[in-house]
Formats: structure tokens, sequence, C-alpha cells
């Protein structure tokens, strides 16, 4: 860091300190900049290589796809200013809007062309390229059977791309906000290779430009002037700050030094209602906590282990009397109201009370060769932010009454979920936020290949139920199809459904332009600040 730039950025944070406040006696003021509680540390600026909503989140203020998320996060003409459809729904023509990288180079066809088949490169080992299964041959290429030359996305000219899918895809629009098919600057990444995302060389087509990245600090971005609608952005600064230490963000957010906050400390969510009432943003969420066994260790194989866990899992004691945030207890994986899907698939013990639930888990403890003086030993891993610690204390408690002794093991986000990915766990916790509003973002998490299938669970008879309903054109027959492979994962015990998600944000009341949505994306593009609202006070 430049020291015109170290003292830039000191007079920046000072100002936020010192001039805005949600709870302290300040004006609201200085309303070209906005601070934001991230709730981790980012691993990287590159789209092919995250796969974290805290890393969407920053990488989405830089990066457009062909849609775009408007302010209620529903899909909007993004780099594509528009688009068109063949009749079978698995060909799509894109037809690009006239904009530019932040460096003045034209945005066009090839970018998409050669960014999607970057992602899918053997090598590059990117967590999310079997996003792009949906892409005519992408699972073959990811795989090393074919080469990315083979990909079914063609750049008919600078302004035109033509997109062949491996089936019909009905949320189509929606499956193009995620940042896995993000254009990057072909240009830039050929002359800097991977570097191209470092701040000093970034080059973004969104409504921000990151400038600099100071980790497990902040990351700073700053109004893209070559942004195709820099005239409607207001904010000409976004800070992004780790926050991984939600009690410690709720001061922050009381003292002044955060506009708003994701995620929120649930012990605190009594003060928070009494106080802070109107900054809580807490509604439906596209969202599911669940337990991962794992299927590569012994002896989560045997079922009876695994359906053990699930029966003496509390769902409404961790919802309603833990967590107090309004979450539903799951029984089931994909969040109940999702698009193009009938529900009805759920755990077979749920009608069960919790005492004949836990005599059942015993029983099955008991057959394993099990009992009072002989306890399974185990660890359970999870995170380290506060709540992760209370669901832990409060399931290492629950799995005690099934002769379980489970040792918490807390990591930080970004090691927690590489070693999820590494299979480096028994037991974990995981939640998957909806990519798009369809059952198959969730469903698709338990294929035999999928990236982010932590537990090994595989099944050929749920795979096959998949690839039925991705050639499925009828909406209805499709949906009875993902029923079916949804009740054959819950049969197997694949993961342990615990909560529904809702929302978790802090948005002090002078941040304008926030609108709630279930996917969670308010985009820094479309809020401001009211230098005249009044902050809110705290006790």
């Amino acid at each position: 860091m430049t020291a015109f730039r170290a003292l830039a950025l000191a007079a920046l944070f000072l100002l936020a300190a010192c001039s805005r406040s949600g709870s302290g006696n300040q004006t609201v003021h200085a309303p070209d900049y906005l601070v934001r509680g991230n709730g981790a540390e980012i691993k990287s600026l590159d789209p092919h290589y995250i796969d974290g909503i805290w890393e969407a989140n920053v990488v989405g203020e830089a990066l457009v796809g062909l849609t775009a998320d408007a302010a209620d996060g529903t899909p909007i003409p993004g780099a594509a200013i528009s688009w068109e459809t063949s009749p079978d729904g698995k060909t799509w023509t894109f037809h690009m809007r006239d904009h530019m990288w932040s460096d003045g180079q034209p945005v066009t066809a090839e970018d998409f062309v050669f960014a999607w088949r970057r992602i899918l490169e053997p090598a590059r080992g990117a967590p999310y390229s079997y996003y792009l299964w949906l892409i005519k041959n992408a699972r073959d290429i990811s795989s090393g059977k074919l080469p990315t030359s083979a990909l079914g996305v063609t750049a008919k000219n600078d302004k035109t791309l033509v997109v062949e899918l491996e089936h019909p895809a009905p949320y189509m629009l929606q499956y193009l906000l995620h940042q896995a098919v993000f254009p990057v600057p072909r240009h830039a990444v050929l002359a800097k290779g991977d570097d191209w995302a470092k701040p000093q060389n970034y080059v973004a087509n969104g409504p921000y430009i990151p400038t600099e990245w100071v980790p497990n600090d902040h990351v700073t971005l700053v109004k893209n002037p070559k942004f195709y609608d820099a005239a409607n952005v207001r904010l000409q600064t976004i800070i992004y700050k780790p926050t991984s230490d939600s009690l410690a963000a709720l001061k922050a957010i009381r003292s002044g030094e955060l506009d708003t906050q994701n995620i929120i400390p649930a012990a605190e969510i009594d003060w928070m209602r009494t106080h802070i009432a109107r900054a809580l943003q807490i509604r439906t969420y596209l969202g599911v906590n669940y337990l991962v066994p794992n299927f590569q260790r012994k002896p989560f194989q045997d079922i009876r282990l695994r359906l053990a866990i699930a029966l003496v899992l509390d769902r409404e004691a961790l919802a309603n009397r833990i967590i107090k945030l309004g979450e539903l207890p799951a029984y089931h994986f994909v969040p109940p109201d999702t698009a193009n899907y009938p529900g009805g698939a759920e755990l077979t013990f749920k009608s069960l009370g919790y005492d004949a639930r836990l005599a059942k888990a015993r029983k099955l403890m008991t057959e394993m060769g099990y009992g009072p003086n002989n306890h399974f030993l185990t660890t359970y891993d999870t995170t380290t932010t506060p709540d992760a610690k209370r669901g832990a204390a409060a399931l290492q408690a629950m799995l005690r009454r099934i002769y379980i002794d489970a040792t918490i093991s807390n990591t930080d986000t970004q090691l927690f979920y590489k070693k999820l990915q590494q299979g480096q766990f028994d037991l974990t916790t995981s939640a998957w936020i909806g990519d798009f509003d369809d059952a198959g973002t969730f469903l698709d998490l338990l294929r035999s290949a999928s990236g982010n299938n932590y537990g090994g669970y595989k099944n050929p008879k749920y795979d096959a139920l998949l690839d039925r309903a991705n050639q499925t054109v009828d909406l209805k027959a499709r949906g009875e199809l993902l029923k079916q492979a949804e009740q054959v994962a819950l049969d197997d015990i694949a993961v342990i459904p615990s909560r529904f998600l809702v929302t978790q944000d802090i948005v002090e009341p002078y941040v304008k332009g926030w609108v709630p949505n279930v996917r969670d994306f308010n985009r820094s593009r479309w809020l401001w600040i009211d230098p005249h609202a009044k902050p809110e006070r705290g006790n």
C-alpha cells in the first residue's frame, strides 16, 4: 500500500467512525461510501476460485454476467441486453450490450466463451466447475474426457453469444446471476495469468473496481466510471469487512463502524428486537442448514448411525430455544415454496414424538454395539462464530443421549470449508443457499460428482432420477421426479436437515434502497445513504 493510499484509507475510516453512527450522537453524513460487514474473509477476487456467499457479495460488485441482480434480486439484462431461446429450450442466443471493461477494452461474447472454458479446465480445480454442467459437454470437459473447445458456447460475433444446453432450464435467467458464469477479461487474464485478479491489476465490467485488499481487514471497491449504468450508481466507495465474530460486528454497528452486517449474533436477538428492531432484516431465505456425515469414514457408512443422529437431533429446540430467529425446523432438504417444486418428501420419523425418536436412536446404537458403558467417539467440525459454537454445544449434549461423545473442532470459516472439500471430518455442519430458485440447486449438491457433496454420498438411483428430471420439459413431471430423488436421499440419510434459514442482516435505517429478497443479494449499485436520516439510538 502506498503512503498516500494508507493515509486516504485512514481518513476514510476516521470519517466512518466519527461521522456516521447508528447508535451514537453524531449526525449522519458522508453519503458517498458504505461499510459492509461481510461474515468471513474472502479467498479470492477471481470468480473461478470462490464458493462462499461472502465472496459472491464482493465479486458481484465488480463483475456482471449476462443477467444482473435487480434491487429485489430478480434477473434483469446485464452484459446481455436481450435474448431468445429455441422452441425446445436448449439453445439460447444472447445479444451483448455495448459496454466496456474498466480499462476501456470492449466486453465481447468471446470474454464469456473464454471464462466458461477456463473454469472447466480440470487442472484449475474450480470449486464451482460443476455449475456449468448445464452447458453442452461441460461435464465431460471438467472430467478431462473432452477439450474445453468442445463446450457448447460460441461467439457468433463480438456481440452475439450462442449457448447450447444439455437440457431445458426454466430457471436460466436466474442461473446466469451466479459468479461461476460471470465473464473474465480475456485480454487481462492472457497478460497477467491468475494475477489479473489482484487489486492492482483488476479489470471489471461491473459498477465497482476492487482497489485494495488487506487480508482479514477489508476490501475496498471504488465506483467504475466506465460501468454502463454508472450514472445511476450513487455510492462512490464500498468497503467490505470480514466479520466472522458477529458479536463484535454488532458492537461495530452500534459504534458506527459498520452500516450493514451479515450475519447477526443470535444470542443477542432479544436485545436487538428491543433496541434496533428497525435495522433488522430477518426474512424468508432460500437456504437450509444441515449436518453432513462423512461416508468415507467408518462407521458413518452404516445407515443405523446416520439415522440415530438424525433422530436425536432436536430441531425444535435448536430453532426455538437456541437460535430464536424464527427459522423452521427442517425435516426435508429443499426449502418450502421453492419454485416449480411440489414438495412432500420428508424424513420418515417426522410424526414421531421426541421421546419415541430418542428410544429408537438408542436402540440403533445398541445394535451397533454401543451403550452406556461403550460410547462412540467422534469429532464434530464447525466454524468459530459465536452461534456455531452455541449450536455445537447443544448438538454435543444431544449426541450424549445416544452414547456418542463428540469432540468439537472449531476452525475459521475459510479453513473450515477447505476441510469440508477435502473430506477431513467425521461429522460436520453446512448450509446451502440456493444459487437460483429451483429445487435442482439443492438436490444437485448430493450428486456423486458434485464439488460440494462434502460427505461423498453416492447412489446411482438418485443420480438417475436427477438426470431424468433434467431431460423432462414438463415442469410438473420434472418436479415429481425431483421429489422422488429428494425422498431417496432422505431415506438414505445422505445429509441430516436441521433448519430452514432466514436472512440475517442488520441494515441501518439511513441505508436506502435495500429490498429484502429470498436470495438475500442487495448489490451496492442500488443503495444510497440518506444524510438527513436520524440515526437510531442504541443502549
